[in-house]
């Protein structure tokens, strides 16, 4: 068994690119492995910033011999079909092939054994073909090439058992051979290293600094930014996401300190960590009262004899133009109102077909002022002004040069301005939550503009049938159906979705929503909300099925009540009671579906209690009216988990009219009542929910 190594060295790579690169190249050499037959005990991929690497250990040195069998046509048949079968099976002619007697008489095979190939030979074969299949989001040529990839490609080091592998890629006009040599770090290794193994490859890598292993790399670097922040007294501010991306800049980590001058310390801290994080890739850090601190810190890709100096004052003077910028738009911005900002919007398109972020305001305030009315301690006022001033910082210099910062940058103008701290607060916090990691807003008027936003954003792409389709979603609206129920459930907001749906379609007016089509497309949004809401509470353990069963009554378009009836429900079946009553209601249930077929007609009345001919009739008859009428009462008070008690208590009645009772009579008429007594239990049951939705 033996060792492939391979390396693909090019220009700096995208960060974000490189993982998903390396996993790909893993899959596409594998497969070709196991296609060719070839065996192997495992493999890993790498990445940096200059280089994807692949590691596959165990192959075997050839391939095994392949004994291949294919059934031909009869002996007697015509010589057109039988020349048809030798050229398919790749031989010349009947000498190669064997007579075998068959049911249908005597047939051709050709047996066809081919020798397995040294899998050297082999291997150049399966790595063109996946350096050619490897797809790049965004892929470049040069050099006045045909060939794609994601920067110019140098160098291919392929080795297979501590030898060379004898091939080439072809990239239109040039070639890019195989060989065994590869490059240290740009600026500290001059050498040119000559390696056919992978121990020898990571280990001169090394040496000569490159740290090959990206999740080493990232271990290295969350260390050393612990360790300095540690040693200047201050905490580190997690951020996951610019680690990995900084993984993916370097190749040797260096981790520096640097210093922001105390002039721009007054600016907004979410300006200062933006300008740092989204532009210059640096950390920020944080003062013991988890305020901003004066310092931040950098990874450079270079180590230098004085430590770091000149680099970090390099970075410094960069930083300081950098937020000096910040700093004129901080000044700009505040010298006019957010108010007289408004009108501004009317010069930005929300979307071609549904007007301008000028007219999204309006709707929102519209439907921000009727949603207060379901959202307690919610001032009107309030909501309508938060509503009016939520999108004007889109106008401002601040958001133009850093648009992370929109509804951040929204807030401190409104404090400026004057405006309530509700108000500004929820200028912030509309556009939350974002995703399932984000803090969902808890304030009554935040609550209203976040709701009014996302509404009006799903009510008019359904209102010109731009839904997601498939994996594509591309206005986010399955986020925006998820923030939706998270602000409803999270809060415990009573509200009717169906009429807020009704409402802000309306607000878009007739060309857009059609007074008469608005019946049908908040019915249709609802059912979205329903796929959404299982994908919410699929997390949490909630069962699919029984969201479906009550959601499948039709009208019920509250969330919390819905939900308040699931986990009742779950409990329910989850009992002895409620797992036998719903084997029960499917016994009726299948009953009914074959006799009314059978019969051509529906057996939905009533059943007449003078008809009941044995006890077990008249005791379920008498136990339905009575839980009927008892889930009746609880479901209209909402005391769900009653209702569910009313429905238990008819387990010991079903079964006893199961147990003694012939439902197919002779007599007609008897038949026909006791399809009736079916048919209530049915309807009883499905006061609470649809138990034809419930699987299991």
């Amino acid at each position: 068994m033996a060792e492939l190594l391979l390396e693909l060295f090019s220009e700096e790579i995208p960060a974000r690119m490189q993982l998903r690169a390396a996993d790909e190249l893993k899959r596409l050499v594998t497969d070709g492995l196991s296609a060719a037959g070839l065996a192997f005990d495992a493999a890993d991929a790498y990445a940096t910033p200059r280089r994807l690497a692949l590691r596959v250990d165990g192959i075997p040195a050839r391939q095994p011999d392949l004994r291949e069998e294919r059934k031909g046509p009869r002996v007697d048949a015509p010589e057109q079909a039988i020349a048809g079968f030798l050229k398919g099976a790749g031989v010349a002619s009947l000498d190669q092939c064997e007579q075998r007697d068959t049911p249908k008489g005597p047939v051709w095979f050709a047996v066809v054994e081919r020798p397995g190939r040294d899998t050297a030979a082999v291997l150049p074969e399966i790595l063109v073909e996946a350096i050619r299949k490897l797809v790049w989001p965004k892929s470049m040529r040069w050099a006045g090439n045909g060939f794609r990839w994601v920067r110019p490609l140098h160098s291919i080091l392929a080795a297979f058992d501590d030898a060379p592998l004898d091939g080439a890629l072809d990239i239109g006009g040039d070639t890019v051979p195989f060989g065994v040599h590869t490059h240290g770090h740009r600026f500290l290794s001059a050498e040119h290293l000559a390696v056919t193994g992978f121990a020898e490859y990571q280990a001169g890598l090394r040496n000569n600094y490159v740290i090959l292993d990206p999740a080493e790399r990232r271990k290295l670097i969350a260390a050393r930014l612990d360790e300095l922040a540690n040693e200047a007294g201050l905490d580190l501010k997690e951020d996951p996401g610019l680690l990995d991306e900084v993984t993916g800049l370097v190749e040797w980590p260096v981790v520096l300190l640097g210093r922001i001058d105390d002039g721009f310390m007054d600016l907004p801290a979410e300006v200062l960590s933006t300008a740092m994080r989204t532009h210059q890739k640096y950390f920020s850090l944080l003062n013991e009262d988890g305020s901003l601190a004066s310092r931040f810190a950098l990874v450079s890709n270079m180590e230098t004899r004085d430590g770091g100096k000149r680099i970090v004052a390099g970075n410094e003077r960069v930083l300081r133009a950098r937020l000096s910028d910040a700093r004129f738009f901080w000044d700009q911005d505040r010298r006019t109102t957010l108010a007289s900002r408004t009108p501004r919007l009317g010069a930005i398109t929300f979307h071609a077909r549904l007007g301008t972020v000028d007219q999204k305001v309006d709707r929102m305030q519209a439907l921000a002022a009727e949603i207060a009315r379901s959202v307690p301690d919610a001032e009107r006022d309030r909501v309508r002004a938060a509503a009016r001033l939520a999108k004007a910082d889109l106008v401002t210099g601040m958001v133009g040069e850093f648009p992370e910062l929109q509804g951040v940058m929204g807030r401190y103008y409104a404090l400026a301005d004057g405006e309530h701290a509700e108000v500004a607060d929820a200028i912030r916090d509309h556009y939350s939550p974002l995703g399932p990691n984000d803090g969902c807003p808890a304030a009554p008027v935040s609550i209203c503009v976040a709701l009014a936003d996302k509404i009006d954003t799903l009510a008019g792409f359904w209102a010109i049938d731009e839904k997601p389709t498939g994996s594509k979603d591309p206005y986010a609206l399955r986020r925006a159906a998820l923030g939706v129920i998270r602000l409803i459930v999270e809060n415990r907001l009573r509200l009717n979705l169906v009429p807020a749906f009704s409402g802000a379609l309306a607000n878009y007016g007739a060309g857009i929503a059609a007074r008469s089509a608005i019946p049908a497309l908040a019915t249709d949004l609802l059912a979205f909300f329903a796929d959404r809401l299982k994908v919410h509470l699929k997390g949490q353990g909630a069962r699919h099925d029984l969201i479906a069963a009550v959601f499948a009554l039709g009208g019920e378009d509250d969330l919390v009540r819905l939900l308040a009836r699931v986990e009742a429900l779950a409990g329910f079946v989850a009992s002895e009671d409620g797992a036998n009553l719903l084997t029960a209601y499917r016994r009726a249930a299948n009953i009914l579906r074959i006799e009314e077929k059978k019969d051509g007609v529906s057996h939905d009345g009533a059943p007449d209690p003078d008809g009941f001919a044995q006890d077990e009739e008249a005791a379920l008859g008498r136990a339905l009216d009575s839980a009927a009428a008892a889930v009746a009462t609880a479901v209209g008070e909402e005391q769900f988990t009653a209702a569910m008690a009313a429905l238990a208590a008819l387990r010991g009645p079903v079964d006893a009219f199961f147990d003694a009772v012939t439902v197919n009579a002779e007599d007609p008429a008897l038949r026909a009542n006791r399809l009736r007594l079916l048919s209530r239990i049915r309807a009883t049951m499905g006061l609470i929910a649809d138990f034809s939705q419930i699987e299991g």
